[in-house]
This record gives structure tokens, sequence and C-alpha cells, in this order.
């Protein structure tokens, strides 16, 4: 009897939207790998969660979700037995009783990281400078001008709640880490992955790897199913 390959559900973070996943979409797809992409409300994790939790409806199992930056909290916080992996791209893995806002200041950060504070509408927006200073360095201008054009602000409400048991304490997971990342240090992204006990593979990549080295993100993520399949 053959084994069911994974579906790949992409989960963006803040800042960079659905279709800052478009390059990895591409190349999961060029080697038959299912994928779909998941949009995040950004207003709280629960709500955020809640939007998760409707995307795994829609899939059979198995299920790997891949999240970028504050999706790793999101990913980690759904209680669905369809999936069997996590893929975290330079992201965020509150443990039980932390805060997003915890660990994504565990280390300081660089002097180009933008201070982040809620505008007049509660919503925290990156400045379009901070694309090309700290967010998305390797990218080319067309491309930061995009991500500036299109990006998901989110509340200091899915930042601030606590998380509940995580599910990498369940599942097997896979860390990207983005040695060159400006706004979530490479400190805080180690720490986190070794404390989750994940496969990590460290490249000398910016904070959006899924649109600066697409190949190493679909790789990672082909791999996590290919793990899924023994």
């Amino acid at each position: 009897m053959s084994i069911k390959t994974a579906t790949a559900i992409l989960v963006h973070g803040a800042w960079a939207g659905e279709a800052a996943w478009a390059k990895v979409v591409r190349l999961l797809q060029h080697n038959d790998i299912n994928v779909v992409t998941a949009t995040l409300p950004l207003s709280s994790l629960a709500d955020d969660t809640a939007a998760l939790d409707q995307a795994l409806a829609q899939i059979e199992e198995p299920v790997v979700l891949a999240g970028h930056a504050y999706a790793g909290a999101v990913i980690a916080s759904t209680q669905s037995a369809k999936v069997q992996g996590l893929v975290y791209i330079a992201g965020i893995a509150p443990d039980q009783g932390e805060t997003v806002a915890d660990v994504f200041y565990r280390h300081e950060h660089d002097a180009k990281v933008p201070r982040l504070a809620p505008d007049g509408d509660g919503w925290i927006r990156l400045p379009q400078e901070a694309f090309a200073a700290a967010f998305a360095q390797h990218a080319t201008p067309e491309e930061q001008q995009a991500l500036a054009a299109t990006q998901p602000p989110i509340s200091p409400a899915s930042i601030t709640v606590a998380v509940g048991a995580p599910l990498w304490k369940r599942v097997p997971s896979w860390y990207l880490l983005a040695e060159q990342d400006y706004m979530i240090p490479q400190q805080t992204q180690r720490f986190m992955a070794e404390r989750m006990q994940a496969h990590v593979r460290a490249y000398p990549v910016d904070h959006v790897p899924q649109v600066t080295a697409p190949a190493l993100v679909a790789n990672l993520i082909a791999d996590a199913i290919k793990h899924g399949q023994r």
C-alpha cells in the first residue's frame, strides 16, 4: 500500500503576506507536492489559529505546516491531528506560557530594525524604508517595493498573549535559520530551534528567504514531507 504524500500548507507572518510564498509554491508544485497557502487576519493569535484550522479542514491528512516568522506561533497552536510536521522559516516558537513578544525580544535587535509600535488604527506596520534596510535586504528593489505595498500589518493582540502547549512538543520540526536576519536575531532563532530539537539548517539569508532564497525553503519543506513517508 502506498503512503500518501502530505500536503504542504504555507502560512505567512506579519509584513510578508500570502503572495510572498509564490516562488516556493511553484518549486513545490514542480516537484509534484500538493501545496496551498493560508491567509491569516493577524488580528489575534486566536483568530489566526482559527483561520489556520479552517484551512486545515479543507485538506485531507496528512499535512506539513510551514510558518514564516510570527506564523511559527500559529502553526504550533493548532491541535489538528492531521499535522505530521512543522517547518519554521525564521520562525517564532514560544513555549507554553510565553508570548511571541517574549521570544522576539529575547536578544537585542540590530539598529537597522525600526521601532515597532501600533499606529493610530492599532496596527503595527513597517515603514517602507525598512524593507530594504532590515526586512528583505537581499531582495530586488522591485520585490522590496512590492512587499512594502502589500504588507499585512499585525495587531498587538497577536503577539502579547501567552500560548498554550505547542504542537512542536508532539510532532517533529524543521528550522531554517536565517543567519543574516535583522528582524529576528540568529541567536534567538538558534535558541528556539534547539529548544524544539528541530532539524536545523542555517544559511546566510535575510528575513524572507521564501522571496530571496526560495529553493532553500522548498527543499526544507520537501524534506519534512519525505520524512513523514518513511
